[in-house]
């Protein structure tokens, strides 16, 4: 028997953050019945506040709250941080679609990686039908701060330091790709396709170098044409530790220094196979970033 989108509730944790808010409004769209959880109700947008279901406050850290906040969901999406998914899993015995982090394949872990890494082994351990996408860096959200620091950096720098001349790769997604990626994620989940725990990683459509990356971003937001130098990370690092003390300089930590010197490039091949989910290119992505 086919199901339909008005009978599936599903409980957003994180409605009013970045990636949950527009997912909240696309899944209202599908004709889903959507429960947004929200740690304080006054974050969330008016419009949301209006169509969707139920607006539950929950703490994640509080056990009895959350379970309260989650009992008639049919499916749990979670757009906070996936070291809540052991916390959530226990309150809840329904399907769990969660955003988690590339940030997992790091030579340099951080508290961020790791805890993307122990959300995923609770899901494993769990056993539940279960989905973990893992995005790689996203833009283009409202209030996203990656390509606009880089680009508010681009226009007070006379020169740009890459490491080793910025050759290494990076795949950026768009946030739209991200919400069709966890829309689609959703009728695998209540099909019975996805049957266990799985995890897919969500990228752009290509990897471009770093040099590629920042250029492109100099171009749309229309920075002062760009002399790029070739610096050891050290170097990088050490000058960047000196630029924190400088008011108005963008804050940049010595391990996303370091990370600019591994490649982040994936096969989305199963992406577009299982979630039929063809990402936008970079190029059209930024276009819409800097026209807004």
């Amino acid at each position: 028997m086919q199901i339909s989108a008005s009978d599936v509730k599903i409980a957003v944790i994180g409605a009013s953050g970045r990636s949950g808010s527009v997912l909240c409004h696309s899944l209202l769209n599908e004709g889903y019945k959507v429960i947004a959880v929200v740690r304080n109700r006054k974050n969330l947008s008016p419009e949301l506040d209006r169509h969707c279901s139920a607006v539950r406050e929950a703490d994640l850290t509080d056990p009895d709250r959350l379970s309260e906040t989650l009992k008639d969901a049919d499916i749990v999406v979670n757009t906070a941080h996936a070291r809540h998914l052991p916390s959530i899993l226990a309150v809840t015995p329904v399907p769990v679609v969660a955003l988690g982090s590339t940030r997992k394949f790091t030579r340099w872990p951080d508290a961020h990686g790791n805890g993307v890494l122990a959300g995923e082994h609770a899901l494993r351990e769990d056993g539940r039908p279960s989905l973990l996408l893992h995005p790689t860096m996203i833009y283009g959200a409202q209030g996203e701060n990656n390509v606009q620091r880089l680009a508010d950096l681009l226009k007070k720098l006379p020169v740009v330091p890459l490491p080793d001349g910025g050759r290494f790769l990076v795949q950026p997604i768009e946030q739209g790709d991200v919400t069709r990626s966890v829309v689609a994620a959703i009728p695998l989940i209540v099909s019975g396709v996805i049957k266990g725990p799985e995890t897919l990683v969500i990228a752009g459509p290509e990897a471009v170098t770093y040099r590629q990356f920042v250029s492109m971003i100099a171009q749309f937001s229309q920075s002062r044409k760009l002399r790029i130098i070739s610096v050891p990370d050290w170097c990088i690092r050490i000058a960047a530790y000196v630029l924190r003390k400088l008011p108005g300089v963008p804050r940049i930590e010595d391990a996303e220094i370091r990370r600019l010197t591994e490649n982040k490039d994936f096969d989305i091949t199963p992406m577009k196979q299982k979630l039929g989910v063809t990402p936008i290119s970079l190029q059209e992505g930024l276009s819409r970033v800097f026209r807004k």
